[in-house]
């Protein structure tokens, strides 16, 4: 591949519209092109591409966002045959820094990007927006919208029980559970249980849990109410209702995080992966693996996956020096859920308190006796991950848990 037979094109993506600026090998600025973010504005851009070629030359073009503004653009060129490279936002945004004089514009911003993908074409991923990744990837959006909502509604409801049940944390084992939120939603605050009797609190009680808490249980709730003293307050009928409102609220929420985990299970059914047969990985880790990563087949090595995370790291040298540091590049949310994977290599259970991964909490052990720093050692962990995960990917094949060596068991 001769870098003189290219010319590449970088393109600043904006909800509205994009703006292209065309290089040479050299880093030559060829010309610059605005257009409307809309499928028919798209034919009449490449043929304005074309005009910069002569007829050995092709063209290749740098996308930073192919999963947003930019998945219409990607789709269209990847569609019509044309090479197409995904340029990851921080590549370009530490060639805009490295300046002297620091820049800010649409056209200044799509040059970075045509110049991270001149230098860095090798590396980068092909852009394959496949409509069942993107769509999977839409639906992880949605469900950590949905459970960030979740969890603050949850934390609303504590402080408002903290208002009216002061011993609240001791009812129920969860807050937020199916029993607790019928009860919250029956008896807002102490008043609503003041002719209530032991005998039918229990009844109401036994049917909400199958028969899990009794009169006990009754008996508690009574006793830790009476221990609070009297919380009765002005205007008490319209706090009732903030926690009747937050109640429906928790349990809509609920709802709909079931069904969008579900609709995730049905896609991800259709790939064929079998990424939850390994240590930590349950569906919603294994969506937001297959989200960030998308088509597999893009990368055509683990190393150039781990490069894409931001995990494999950067050597800088001087003179007869030279030394590992770690990357601060790459896809930052491939990066966070591989560390939080790799983390779990690493625990232990409850119960027996025996590692959850036998073979990675040997090679922890391995590595912290060798010097290395936990951080550092869970680095490497999370290197490995990544030839793992590559591998699982590419083959749909089953994890299986290495064997330990005797030297390293125990």
């Amino acid at each position: 591949m001769n870098p003189q037979h290219y010319v590449y094109v970088g393109v600043d993506l904006h909800k509205q519209h994009h703006t292209a600026v065309i290089i040479d090998c050299w880093n030559k600025k060829l010309g610059e092109i605005k257009f409307d973010n809309k499928p028919n504005a798209f034919p009449s851009f490449t043929k304005e591409i074309k005009k910069h070629l002569t007829k050995e030359m092709k063209v290749v073009y740098g996308l930073e966002d192919v999963g947003g503004y930019g998945r219409a653009l990607a789709v269209y060129l990847t569609e019509n045959g044309c090479w197409v490279k995904e340029v990851n936002a921080k590549l370009a945004n530490a060639r805009r820094k490295s300046h002297v004089t620091v820049q800010k514009s649409d056209s200044w911003d799509a040059e970075n990007v045509a110049r991270v993908l001149r230098d860095e074409l090798p590396f980068l991923p092909d852009a394959k927006p496949i409509d069942l990744y993107w769509a999977i990837s839409q639906l992880v959006n949605q469900r950590r919208w949905v459970a960030k909502h979740l969890s603050g509604q949850v934390k609303r409801l504590h402080q408002q029980l903290g208002y009216h049940y002061p011993s609240y944390k001791k009812f129920f084992s969860e807050v937020d559970g199916k029993t607790a939120l019928a009860f919250w939603w029956k008896y807002p605050s102490p008043h609503q249980l003041k002719d209530v009797t032991t005998e039918q609190l229990t009844v109401f009680l036994r049917k909400l849990s199958n028969n899990g808490l009794s009169t006990k249980k009754a008996i508690q709730i009574k006793e830790l109410i009476d221990a609070d003293g009297d919380t009765l307050r002005d205007f008490q009928d319209q706090r009732d209702f903030i926690v009747q409102s937050l109640v429906r609220d928790i349990r809509s929420s609920e709802r709909n995080l079931t069904r969008v985990e579900n609709e995730i299970r049905e896609l991800m059914g259709q790939l064929g992966f079998r990424l939850e047969t390994m240590t930590g990985i349950d569906l919603v880790t294994a969506a937001e693996l297959v989200a960030e990563i998308g088509d597999i087949h893009r990368f055509a090595n683990a190393d150039k996956l781990a490069r894409f995370a931001g995990i494999a790291p950067i050597m800088v040298g001087s003179g007869n020096k030279s030394r590992n540091y770690k990357s601060k590049q790459g896809n930052r949310e491939l990066h966070d859920i591989i560390k939080a994977l790799a983390i779990r290599q690493i625990a232990v259970t409850r119960t027996k308190r025996e590692p959850r991964n036998s073979y990675f909490h040997a090679y922890y052990e391995q590595k912290l006796a060798a010097g290395k720093t936990k951080q550092q050692a869970i680095v490497c962990i999370m290197r490995k991950l990544v030839n793992i995960i590559h591998f699982l990917m590419r083959t749909k094949a089953a994890y299986v848990i290495p064997n330990v060596p005797n030297s390293h068991a125990g």
